[in-house]
């Protein structure tokens, strides 16, 4: 590294958010600097590569306006740090930590490398605590657990930011009293961000809440830091505080894009679809900051949204998230149709930590059995709807009537929540119940008798 406030006069040249400077021996990647033009103003930036003896900086902001010759460059002799403290909560701050809300800057107690530590796999513990999102789609048949990372697959048009902003206002984790969450917009269009602030200012959850935002016409260099800078302060919360924090990250696809442009500019020889071909190990950098450390209280819960470039599975980001994360929630274009809210595909989606957050202490004893009903009566609810679309409904048997008249009924008063009303967990599995009747009883006498007798009976005595 270089030695801290050493200068060199002029740049070599411009390209896009890049700067070039010849000749700075000791230079180390990551490393911060500062930019002057002929005016006096100063710009942020890090290097990000060297050729030769060709330094490339990444400029954090616009390019225009600076001079070759007349423009000087500051090697600081560290790398990207942010500020965390407890006093970041009920903040609303921008990719690299600085304040968006008008206000001074958070008091840190401690300034940590947004690159992060990486968690000792041996010390990793499996997550085993449920939390709830307040979706019955997703608590009763898709489980979030705390220190898991499960993202939302989502297609242009599908109410993606309004999941989210739900999630924000009324995700908990029942028994945890210290409890935050984390919002990283990423390339986020201003009238969207506008939505997400107003839902942050207007929230109970303002004050365990804390906002970082790059906005869709800032630096794409800016838009790769803003999940480090969040995720850095959600360590410090989860990891030294002892805080249950979830994070909420939209839209990593936004992020990929910052990414393949960034890579472009670097002169980098692109790979598949034209990102870099390290994108799968920049997005486990990330993604893989989820967790739960043994002997430590706290836990970072991951809840990215990744938008399905013509809602195709196979595209990069979407393809590389799936092999780092632990299941998916898919959003269906023919529910949104319907009008069911929120419209999420029960057999398309899967929480593989499910299991383990699940059950008597955690969420209910008879959760396991009610899920397995519920999965298998949509199997076959879509075996029916195949059959009807061939001969008609009326050629049907009586049981594939009766799970088509489930379906509609398990659509609409179970997946869709009007209004965005939160379901508790306890609400989540009685309605799962009365839906569940409906089957026919081939289907139902799969149960234990203890769990029928309990919740079946329960369930049509309440109907």
């Amino acid at each position: 590294m270089t030695a801290p406030g050493l200068t060199r006069r002029g740049l070599d040249r411009l390209s896009g958010p890049f700067a070039f400077v010849r000749g700075v021996p000791g230079a180390a990647l990551h490393e911060l600097v500062e930019i002057e033009d002929h005016t006096g103003s100063r710009r942020s930036g890090r290097l990000v590569a060297i050729h030769d003896d060709t330094a490339v900086i990444e400029v954090f902001g616009p390019t225009s306006g600076l001079e070759l010759s007349e423009s000087s460059v500051r090697f600081i002799g560290e790398t990207l740090t942010a500020g965390v403290g407890p006093e970041a909560l009920g903040r609303v701050l921008d990719a690299l930590g600085r304040p968006r809300d008008g206000r001074p800057p958070p008091l840190a107690i401690d300034r940590r490398p947004v690159e992060g530590a990486p968690i000792n796999p041996t010390r990793r513990e499996c997550p085993r605590a449920f939390l709830e999102t307040g979706f019955s789609a997703v608590d009763a048949l898709n489980t979030l657990t705390l220190g898991q990372k499960l993202p939302i697959f989502t297609e242009a048009g599908l109410p993606h930011d309004r999941m989210a902003r739900d999630i924000l206002r009324h995700a908990r984790a029942p028994g945890v009293r210290q409890f935050a969450l984390i919002f990283i917009g990423l390339g986020l269009p201003r009238d969207v961000a506008a939505d997400y602030e107003e839902t942050f200012y207007g929230s109970d959850a303002r004050q365990r809440t804390t906002m970082v935002l790059s906005l869709a016409d800032e630096s794409a260099t800016e838009r790769l830091i803003a999940p480090r800078t969040g995720l850095t302060l959600a360590e410090y919360l989860a990891f030294d505080l002892g805080m249950h924090v979830l994070v909420v990250m939209t839209d990593m696809t936004n992020y990929g894009e910052a990414l393949r442009e960034v890579a472009a500019g670097r002169g980098e020889i692109p790979s598949r679809k034209g990102y870099p071909g390290y994108l799968y190990s920049d997005l486990a950098s990330i993604f893989e900051r989820a967790g739960r450390i043994a002997g430590l209280p706290g836990s970072l819960t991951q809840l990215p949204i990744v938008s399905l470039p013509a809602g195709d599975m196979t595209h990069p980001i979407p393809d590389l998230t799936g092999y780092v994360t632990e299941g998916q929630i898919v959003l269906d274009r023919r529910l949104h149709a319907r009008g069911v809210y929120p419209p999420v595909a029960v057999l398309s989606s899967l929480s593989r930590l499910m299991r383990g957050g699940i059950g008597e202490g955690r969420t209910r004893g008879d959760h396991a059995a009610l899920s397995g009903v519920l999965y298998a009566g949509c199997a076959n609810v879509e075996r029916a709807r195949a059959l009807e679309a061939i001969v008609g409904r009326a050629e049907l048997t009586e049981d594939e009537q009766d799970y088509l008249r489930f379906g509609e009924r398990f659509e609409l008063e179970f997946v869709s929540q009007p209004g965005g009303r939160p379901r508790s967990i306890t609400e989540t599995l009685d309605c799962g119940w009365r839906v569940a009747r409906l089957l026919p009883e081939a289907d139902l006498s799969r149960l234990d008798p203890a769990v029928r007798a309990r919740h079946l009976s329960a369930a049509e005595t309440a109907a």
